[in-house]
C-alpha cells in the first residue's frame, strides 16, 4: 500500500458491535459486509457526520443497505424517519386492537405489578433515605454504650451528659457534639385561652441547629437559645398555637413558667431519626436536675445518669476504635468502677436500620420487601413474556409474509419491540392512576406519609430504573423469538416452537407459583405468630385495664383509690412509676452476696405497693409481697430471671442493694413478660416507693367500661382541671410493641393476594391460548367419543403439574425464610407443618379454578364447529 494512499474511516464501533451481536444470535442477515461498503459511498456524499447517522438507520432496519447508494436517493428527513416510527406504532397499535383479550390480561398484570412494585419501591428507598438530608451526615456519628457482662450485656442507647464536653475539650477528632433528652417536666401548656397537651417535646444543646440541617425559618441558627426559657417550635405547632401570626417573641405559659418563642424550624422529615413538636435549651434541663443538689453533682461530673442521646461530629476519616477507646478512658477516668461500659459509634446514616454493634433492626424487613417487589415486578413480566411467546405460533405466517415483502430480522425485531412499548406505556399511565388511589391506603397501613410528587427526583429514580428494567426484561426475549422464524417453514404450516421455548415457557409458570406459595406461606406464618403472641400467657393479666399518669392526683392517692373502687365498673386498682407493658427503668448499680469482682447485672427496676401483684394476678414463687408498711422501703422482690442470672440460693432474706439502699429480699415473682417478645425475660425487681408511683391502673369489669372511664375523668378534672383527660388500655399498649410485625403481616397478605392475581391472570391468558391452538384436536377427540371430564383432564394435567412443581420448590423455600424471621423472636411457635399444605392447596385450588373456566368452555364446544372453522 503507498504511503499516502487513503484509508477509508470505520463504522461506528457501537452499532458495529450491535450489528455482529444480532448477527452471532442468527436474528439478522449477514450484511456487515455490505454496509460497510456503503458506508464509504454515504461518506462521499454526504459527509462523514451524516454517513453515521445513515449506518445507524441502516443496521436498525430503518433502511435497507445500499438504499441511498443510487443518486436518485438523498439523505432522508427527519419527517421521512418520524413517518417510519409512526408507522411502527400504527401497526403496533392495530395489533393490540386485534388482539384485545391477550392485550388487556397483559395490561392488567403489567399495570398491577408496577403499582404495586413501584410502591413497595418508594417505601423501600424512604426507610434507606433516612438522615441522609443531613450535609454532614457522613461524618455525624451516634454515641452508645455496651454495658453489663455475661448473659445480661445489653446496648443502651442513651449516654451520660459529661462526656460530650469532655470529648470536645480532649479528644482532637471530635469537633462537635449535641445532647438530646426528653421533655417530661414541661408538657402542659397554655397560650391564652387555648390550652395543649404536648408530649413530643425535647431538650437539647444549640449546636442541633448548626450540625444538622433542620433549617429554622425564624430565629438565629448560631443562638437559638438566648436563655433558659427560650422554645423553639415546628412551623406546624406555630400554626396550631398562634394561626397565621408571627410567633417570634411570643410566650407561652407552663404553670408559673413562661417559654419565649426565639424561633420556627420546619417541620422535621418524615425520614428523620431525630422528631419533635417544640425543643428547649438543655440548659434548663440542667437547672432543673443540679440545681440545689446537696452531692455536688452537676451536668460536668454526673457519670450516673444515662439520660441523653448524643451526637459527635468528626473529622473525616478518623479511626472510630482508637476515638470510642479515649471515650472510654475519659469515663473511667471520672467513674472508676464502670469497668463493663465500653463506648460504641455508629453512623447517623445507620441509625435507623441497624444497631451500633452492627446487627439488624429492621434493614431485614427492607431487604424483604425490596425482594417481594421484585418478585411481583418479575410476575408481571413472565405473564406478558409467556403470553407473547406461547402466540408466536399464531403469529408465525404473519412474520413470514413479512420477511418475503423485504423486511429484515431487526426490522421486526423493531416492531414487535414497539408493541411492547405500546402496551407498557399504557400500563404504565394505568400503573400512576393506580398508585395515586392506593397511596393512602398504603400509606395507612405501612405506617407511611409517602407523597407522590413527580417533582421530586427520588420519584423518577425510582419510576425510572423500575420501568426500565421492567420493559427490558420483558420484551426483548419475546421480540427475539418473534422475528426468528423461517419463511418457507412458516408458510408450508411446519414451524413449531422448540423444545427450549417450551421448557422455558414452564418454567417460567413454575416460578410464578413458586413466588406466590412463598408468599402465601409468609402470610399464614406471620399471622399465627402475631396469634402465639397474644395467646401465649404473660405472667400477668392486662384484661380490661385502663391506665393513665396521675400528675396531681399522686398527692391524694389513698382517697381516690377508695373513690374509683365505690363506682360501678371498677374491680381494682394499683400504682407504679412504669407502664407494665413496658418497663423502661435499667441499671447496673445493684449488689448481693455472691457477687464475682467486676460482675455487672443489668436489672429493670419498677416501684410498686402491696396491691400491684395481685392487682395482675402474678404469682409469688416465694417469700411474701409488701405489706405497705415503712420498713418496705428496704425490701426488694426479684423475679425469678433476676435470681437465676446473680446465682442467688435460698433468696428470701439476703442481702440485694440497689444504687445506695441496702436491704433484703422477701420475695421471688414467677417471669413475667414487661417486653416485646423479641426479647428475652430480663432480671426485674419490685420496689417499695411511695413517693414516686405516678402511674395509676383501674380495672374495669368489661362490660361496665365506659362507667370506670366516665369515674376516672371526672376524678381527673377534680384535680387536674388544667389539662386534658389522657388514658390507654393495656391490650392498645401491648398492641403497640409488634404494631411493624402487625404491619409486614398486612402488607404480606395483600402482596400475596396481587401475586397470585398476577400469575392467575397469566395462566388465564395460557389456558385460552391452549384450548384456541387445540380447538381442532378438542373436536376430533370428542368425535371420536372423548368425555367431559376426559377433555379437561386433557387441557389442564399439564398445568397442574408445573403448579404442583412450583409448590415442592416453595417449600423449603419458604420454610427456610420464615425460620429466619422467626428467629428475631425469643419466644416463638414451632412452624407447623400444615400451614405448607394448605398453601399449597390454596395455590392449586386458585390454580384450578381458573383454568377450568376455558377448559370447560372448549370442552363444550360443538365439535362440528370445530372441524368446520379448521
Amino acid at each position: 500500500m503507498k504511503k499516502n494512499a487513503h484509508i477509508p474511516p470505520a463504522p461506528p464501533q457501537l452499532a458495529v458491535r450491535f450489528l455482529r451481536w444480532f448477527c452471532a444470535a442468527n436474528l439478522a442477515e449477514d450484511v456487515e459486509g455490505d454496509l460497510h461498503e456503503v458506508f464509504n459511498d454515504h461518506i462521499r456524499r454526504f459527509g462523514l457526520k451524516k454517513a453515521r447517522r445513515l449506518y445507524w438507520l441502516e443496521v436498525l432496519g430503518f433502511f435497507k443497505p445500499g438504499y441511498f447508494k443510487k443518486q436518485s436517493q438523498t439523505y432522508p428527513s427527519p419527517f421521512l424517519i418520524h413517518d417510519m416510527i409512526g408507522n411502527y406504532f400504527k401497526i403496533a397499535w392495530r395489533n393490540l386492537l386485534n388482539n384485545s383479550f391477550y392485550s388487556l390480561i397483559n395490561c392488567i398484570g403489567l399495570s398491577v405489578g408496577l403499582a404495586v412494585g413501584i410502591l413497595i419501591l418508594l417505601w423501600v428507598q424512604d426507610e434507606l433515605s433516612f438522615d441522609s438530608f443531613n450535609k454532614q451526615a457522613d461524618n455525624i456519628y451516634k454515641l452508645e454504650n455496651r454495658v453489663g457482662t455475661g448473659s445480661s450485656q445489653q446496648i443502651w442507647t442513651a449516654t451520660v451528659a459529661p462526656i460530650a464536653g469532655f470529648a470536645k475539650r480532649e479528644v482532637p477528632e471530635i469537633r462537635e457534639a449535641v445532647r438530646m433528652t426528653y421533655n417530661g417536666a414541661h408538657t402542659l401548656f397554655r397560650y391564652q385561652d387555648k390550652v395543649f397537651s404536648e408530649e413530643n417535646t425535647f431538650f437539647a444543646d444549640p449546636t442541633l441547629f448548626t450540625m444538622f440541617d433542620y433549617r429554622l425559618v425564624h430565629g438565629n441558627p448560631e443562638k437559638p437559645f438566648p436563655d433558659n426559657y427560650s422554645v423553639i417550635l415546628t412551623e406546624t405547632t406555630a400554626r396550631r398555637y398562634f394561626g397565621d401570626a408571627d410567633a417570634l417573641g411570643k410566650a407561652i405559659a407552663c404553670g408559673n413558667v413562661h417559654f419565649t418563642v426565639t424561633g420556627v424550624v420546619e417541620d422535621f422529615p418524615e425520614n428523620s431519626s431525630i422528631k419533635g413538636d417544640m425543643v428547649f435549651p438543655i440548659s434548663l434541663r440542667f437547672k432543673d436536675v443540679y440545681e440545689g443538689r446537696k452531692d455536688g453533682k452537676n451536668m460536668d461530673n454526673d457519670f450516673s445518669e444515662f439520660d441523653y442521646t448524643t451526637y459527635l461530629l468528626l473529622q473525616p476519616g478518623r479511626p472510630l476504635q482508637d476515638i470510642a477507646a479515649n471515650l472510654r478512658n475519659i469515663h473511667l477516668r471520672n467513674k472508676p468502677d464502670d469497668t463493663d461500659l465500653t463506648y460504641l459509634l455508629q453512623a447517623l446514616p445507620d441509625v435507623h436500620l441497624y444497631k451500633s454493634d452492627g446487627s439488624g433492626q429492621g434493614i431485614e424487613t427492607v431487604r424483604m420487601f425490596m425482594i417481594v417487589a421484585l418478585l411481583i415486578l418479575i410476575i408481571a413480566c413472565i405473564n406478558y413474556v409467556n403470553l407473547s411467546t406461547a402466540r408466536s405460533l399464531l403469529r408465525s405466517k404473519e412474520v413470514s409474509m413479512r420477511k418475503i415483502v423485504g423486511a429484515a430480522r431487526i426490522q421486526l425485531f423493531v416492531q414487535f419491540l414497539v408493541e411492547t412499548i405500546l402496551l407498557f406505556s399504557l400500563s404504565t399511565l394505568l400503573a400512576i392512576v393506580l398508585m395515586h388511589i392506593l397511596m393512602p391506603f398504603f400509606n395507612q397501613i405501612s405506617g407511611k406519609k409517602l407523597v407522590l410528587d413527580f417533582l421530586k427526583p427520588h420519584i423518577w429514580q425510582v419510576l425510572g430504573a423500575t420501568i426500565a428494567c421492567t420493559l427490558a426484561a420483558s420484551s426483548i426475549y419475546p421480540a427475539l423469538l418473534l422475528s426468528s422464524f423461517e419463511p418457507l417453514k412458516s408458510l408450508k404450516g411446519k414451524v413449531s416452537v422448540g423444545l427450549n421455548e417450551a421448557m422455558f415457557r414452564k418454567t417460567l409458570v413454575v416460578i410464578q407459583f413458586t413466588v406466590s406459595v412463598i408468599l402465601i406461606v409468609g402470610t399464614l406464618i406471620i399471622s399465627s405468630q402475631m396469634k402465639y403472641i397474644r395467646s401465649k400467657g404473660l405472667g400477668y393479666d392486662k384484661t380490661h385495664v385502663l391506665s393513665f399518669y396521675m400528675r396531681d392526683l399522686t398527692k391524694h392517692y389513698e382517697a381516690i383509690k377508695s373513690d374509683l373502687l365505690s363506682q360501678p365498673g371498677i374491680s381494682d386498682v394499683s400504682r407504679s412509676n412504669f407502664n407494665v407493658v413496658l418497663i423502661g427503668g435499667q441499671t447496673g448499680t445493684s449488689n448481693w452476696d455472691g457477687k464475682q469482682p467486676g460482675e455487672t447485672m443489668m436489672i429493670r427496676f419498677m416501684n410498686t405497693d402491696r396491691s400491684f401483684i395481685p392487682f395482675f394476678k402474678m404469682q409469688l414463687k416465694e417469700g411474701g409481697n409488701f405489706t405497705d408498711a415503712p420498713a418496705d422501703t428496704r425490701h426488694f422482690i426479684l423475679n425469678e430471671m433476676a435470681v437465676k442470672t446473680a446465682r442467688i440460693k435460698d433468696p428470701i432474706g439476703k442481702r440485694f442493694k440497689i444504687w445506695d439502699t441496702e436491704g433484703t429480699i422477701i420475695g421471688v415473682v414467677k417471669d413475667f413478660h414487661f417486653a416485646s417478645m423479641k426479647q428475652k425475660i430480663e432480671p426485674a425487681v419490685f420496689i417499695y416507693d411511695p413517693g414516686n408511683m405516678n402511674r395509676i391502673y383501674i380495672k374495669t369489669t368489661g362490660t361496665d367500661a365506659k362507667k370506670a372511664i366516665a369515674a376516672a375523668k371526672n376524678i381527673w378534672t377534680k384535680f387536674n382541671a388544667d389539662a386534658p383527660f389522657q388514658y390507654a388500655f393495656l391490650d392498645e399498649a401491648f398492641d403497640s410493641l409488634y404494631k411493624s410485625e402487625e404491619q409486614a403481616g398486612m402488607l404480606f397478605n395483600i402482596f400475596a393476594s396481587i401475586a397470585i392475581l398476577i400469575s392467575c391472570l397469566g395462566l388465564f391468558g395460557l389456558a385460552t391460548y391452549t384450548a384456541q391452538v387445540r380447538t381442532k384436536e378438542i373436536g376430533v377427540r370428542k368425535v371420536l367419543g372423548s368425555s367431559l371430564t376426559g377433555i379437561i383432564r386433557l387441557l389442564a394435567t399439564d398445568f397442574i403439574k408445573l403448579v404442583m412443581t412450583g409448590i415442592m420448590i416453595a417449600v423449603p423455600i419458604a420454610w427456610y425464610v420464615m425460620d429466619n424471621w422467626l428467629q428475631d423472636f425469643a419466644y416463638r411457635m414451632d412452624m407447623p407443618w400444615w400451614v405448607f399444605g394448605f398453601a399449597g392447596v390454596l395455590a392449586l385450588a386458585i390454580a384450578l379454578l381458573t383454568i377450568s373456566f376455558q377448559s370447560i368452555k372448549a370442552a363444550l364446544t360443538d365439535p362440528v364447529k370445530s372441524l368446520r372453522s379448521e
